[in-house]
């Protein structure tokens, strides 16, 4: 996974802000769509695009089907956390 990506997913794209929340989440433990808007006081239906992006990207993959499927981080991120939380500190700090 190379950095210029994980930037452009996180802060070069429109909705990366939620991305890193629902990553830095899932870090924590896996949870299906429906808590993680719960958490994130997000709507159901942008978890689900987000998730969709990030499953299409190989950021996250899940277990189970429909609403009860279960989403974690896939390895290759796993392997590339501290890459995306430089990201995430950097991104964050150009927000202030």
């Amino acid at each position: 996974m190379k950095k210029v990506f994980l930037w452009w997913l996180i802060a070069g794209s429109k909705g990366g802000e939620n991305r890193a929340r629902i990553i830095l989440e899932l870090k924590k433990r896996p949870y299906n769509a429906n808590k993680l808007a719960e958490k994130l006081s997000l709507d159901y239906k942008t978890i689900r695009h987000h998730i969709d992006v990030l499953n299409e990207n190989q950021i996250v993959e899940s277990t189970g089907e429909k609403y009860g499927a279960l989403f974690f981080l896939s390895d290759e991120m796993e392997k590339n956390y501290d890459t995306f939380r430089d990201i995430w500190k950097e991104f964050k700090k150009n927000e202030e």
